[in-house]
């Protein structure tokens, strides 16, 4: 259904040129979403999928041992699609304090990622509401250092931004007004919380991070946070009981066609196009995520045979290495409580096996990785 622009635009005045900025309106879209045929059955076979995707937990011994890598995976993933150039193994290596100089500026924002994410889940975890505060204190965490750590941390913007382009005038897109931005957000922040009428999860996260790019209420990082509110409503909604969906990955390898659909949506009212660009990144992610997460369960089983008849301290450490796959002999001997030669022999014996390889190739602070499980969760990074 084609129904013209979903909100209406405002004339403006910035940087010594006028220009024309778009103001969305609340959702839900009118009219009506037609939510039947090919489109029902992706949603369907979307939220099938989710549901598989949630259950991966009774297959893992310790979600935990996923979660830690995973979580990080698209934190990498997501700073790339802004430019960052900092991968897997520079941000669990920079989480050991063994970040490259060089690399320090990407790492640190990927790092701030983590710890916005982490912070938000906690805060929902705990019964805070996904309310317009909580995206304000995740924001101020997103930002807290690196490149954006200028540009108002936590708070809405006070001046016209846009998107694309050297100035409004040839920007691809101009979002709304500054002082527009409180009102659009509070009817978001309504919409999230059911009024006017309540919205499948799946629909709600679709629909509000199209809603949320729009608005584009902060100054820094839309995008990050943008992309971390479908997994934040997923979680809030129940849908998810650990934040197992990422869909950065699937955002990256479709850039051009999740631009345009965006503005087709700001244009046209093409919400079925979106809709089901969306749920197919949703079926994709999840069969991909669950099948990882089968592959590291095999590779954490046939290892653990190969280092079955090895000292305690070897299966000890190889225990800790499915939760976190980067490790310094430092580390390991703290970790493990063991001695510094105990942790050394051990991560040697490792790499014998071809289970463990060591990255830096120094004579001093060397540092470890599980090979074979960063391999997998190293696909489609830098």
């Amino acid at each position: 259904m084609q129904r013209g622009p979903t909100g209406h635009y405002l004339p403006i005045s910035t940087v010594g040129e006028t220009a024309r900025a778009f103001v969305p309106a609340p959702l839900p879209p009118v009219p009506a979403l037609e939510i039947d045929g090919e489109l029902g059955a992706l949603l369907d076979a979307a939220s099938t999928a989710l549901g598989r995707l949630d259950g991966i937990s009774l297959l893992l011994p310790d979600p935990g041992l996923f979660l830690y890598t995973y979580v990080r995976k698209e934190a990498v993933l997501s700073s790339q699609i802004e430019g960052t150039q900092s991968s897997l193994s520079d941000l669990l290596s920079h989480e050991l304090d063994n970040t490259p100089s060089g690399l320090l500026e990407d790492v640190s924002e990927v790092s701030c990622y983590v710890d916005a994410m982490q912070h938000g889940l906690a805060l929902l975890k705990n019964g805070t509401p996904l309310s317009l505060r909580l995206i304000r204190e995740i924001h101020a965490r997103l930002l807290d250092h690196g490149r954006g750590s200028g540009k108002m941390p936590g708070e809405f913007r006070t001046s016209q931004n846009w998107i694309g382009g050297s100035r409004p005038g040839n920007a691809r897109f101009v979002p709304p007004p500054p002082d527009a931005v409180l009102e659009t957000m509070g009817a978001l922040e309504l919409f999230l919380h059911d009024q006017p009428v309540k919205t499948r999860p799946l629909l709600k996260a679709a629909l509000a991070h199209v809603q949320f790019e729009t608005i584009h209420p902060f100054l820094d990082g839309n995008g990050r946070l943008g992309r971390l509110l479908i997994t934040f409503i997923l979680c809030a909604e129940g849908v998810l009981d650990a934040p197992m969906l990422y869909l950065s990955l699937y955002l990256k390898k479709h850039r051009d066609d999740y631009y345009r659909l965006l503005q087709e949506v700001r244009v046209e009212g093409n919400w079925e196009d979106w809709l089901t660009f969306f749920l197919t990144g949703v079926l994709e992610t999840s069969a991909a995520a669950t099948q990882t997460a089968r592959s590291l369960l095999r590779i954490f089983q046939r290892d653990s045979e190969i280092l079955r008849s090895e000292a305690a301290s070897v299966i000890r450490l190889h225990q800790h290495l499915q939760r976190k796959p980067v490790i310094s002999i430092a580390e390991a001997a703290r970790s493990l409580n063991i001695s510094a030669p105990t942790a050394a022999k051990a991560l040697a014996t490792m790499e014998s096996h071809s289970i463990v390889r060591e990255i830096t190739g120094q004579q001093y602070r060397k540092l470890y990785t599980y090979r074979e499980y960063l391999d997998v969760l190293n696909e489609d990074t830098i």
